[in-house]
């Protein structure tokens, strides 16, 4: 078969680094990086450092609304998958390159396979579970990576194309995990490029959601909190909110946090696995945290991830400092 694969965010650069090793053992297949995420250390560092392969289409769209973007990604993606013909297109998780991927392809009759398929919010105010919903409608083949994802495909009537499959995520973590060592933390930088020296003890920090990110507010709640923990915090900034983020610094003496560029999958399994305890709206760090067995809190109105929320290892915050550091305060059952 020819598989056409299209990936466009780091998550799913995890997932697709797991999955094309062994699916290219069997298929031709055909990678597509939509351009979503564009930075180095958001993008081609991950290539580079996970053995990805190289994709053969790079289509540069970056930014905008989220109408723009998937609709430059819709017609670029079209004339790949015209010229290409594959047997199949493989998707993974929610964003936009998801989406547009998922309409174009269902258009032009090309069955979808959905890798991180069924997971739920229960809300349409937030955009992922809006890309996540119409892609799962229109694949055919639905994979998914948890129990409770294949119980929400069931109620909505897609259980006979849905498969509990495993957590790619997971299978990263394992296969890369041992290949960390304290020496990928060298070349950590901060946000005008100098080295950091990580400290023995410090808090992992990672916020880039809109709903965290769009207003100075919750922002500002959120980095009080790390301010007032007893070790540095280390937060890796998005370049979306990177300006945001440096000007806060200044104004509110955030003394306690340490701001750096963003890192590639190596360093941030590191910065996990030796973190105190993990403050983040990602739902792939929060199931990193689970899966290393630290605790962490979630800021973010919803439980993206249910089999993580047991004994307190993952809890839900509000952009609240008062309840972020209380619920850090909780001892783990």
């Amino acid at each position: 078969m020819k598989i056409l694969t299209v990936v466009g965010a780091r998550p799913q650069f995890i997932k697709a680094a797991v999955v094309s090793r062994k699916l290219r053992d069997r298929h031709d297949e055909v990678l597509v990086h939509t351009g979503q995420h564009y930075d180095y250390n958001m993008s081609e560092v991950f290539f580079e450092e996970l053995s990805i392969p190289k994709p053969e289409y790079n289509l540069g769209i970056a930014g905008g609304s989220h109408a723009k973007m998937t609709g430059e990604m819709m017609i670029r993606l079209e004339e790949v998958m015209l010229s290409e013909n594959p047997d199949c297109v493989l998707l993974y998780g929610d964003t936009n390159s998801t989406l547009a991927a998922a309409l174009t392809a269902v258009k032009l009759h090309i069955p979808i396979g959905h890798v991180e398929a069924g997971n739920r919010l229960g809300t349409l105010n937030n955009p992922e579970e809006v890309n996540r919903i119409c892609t799962d409608h229109v694949s055919k083949l639905l994979m998914c990576c948890t129990q409770s994802a294949l119980d929400f495909l069931i109620r909505e009537g897609l259980g006979n194309r849905a498969s509990l499959v495993g957590d790619p995520m997971y299978d990263a973590f394992l296969y890369y995990g041992e290949k960390v060592s304290s020496n990928v933390l060298a070349d950590i930088v901060d946000l005008d490029g100098q080295i950091v020296k990580v400290p023995q003890k410090y808090y992992y920090l990672t916020c880039h959601r809109e709903e965290n990110t769009m207003s100075d507010k919750p922002l500002i709640e959120i980095l009080n909190a790390m301010q007032a923990l007893d070790a540095p915090a280390i937060y890796p900034v998005h370049p979306r909110n990177a300006n945001a983020v440096i000007q806060l610094c200044k104004s509110k003496n955030f003394e306690n946090i340490i701001t750096i560029k963003p890192v590639g999958y190596l360093s941030s399994i590191a910065l996990v696995k030796g973190a105190v305890k993990i403050v983040t709206d990602s739902g792939g760090v929060q199931r990193e945290a689970f899966f290393a067995k630290k605790q962490c809190v979630t800021v973010f109105d919803y439980v993206v991830w249910p089999e993580t929320m047991v004994g307190d290892a993952n809890q839900l915050a509000n952009p609240c400092a008062t309840d972020i550091l209380e619920k850090l305060s909780v001892t783990v059952k």
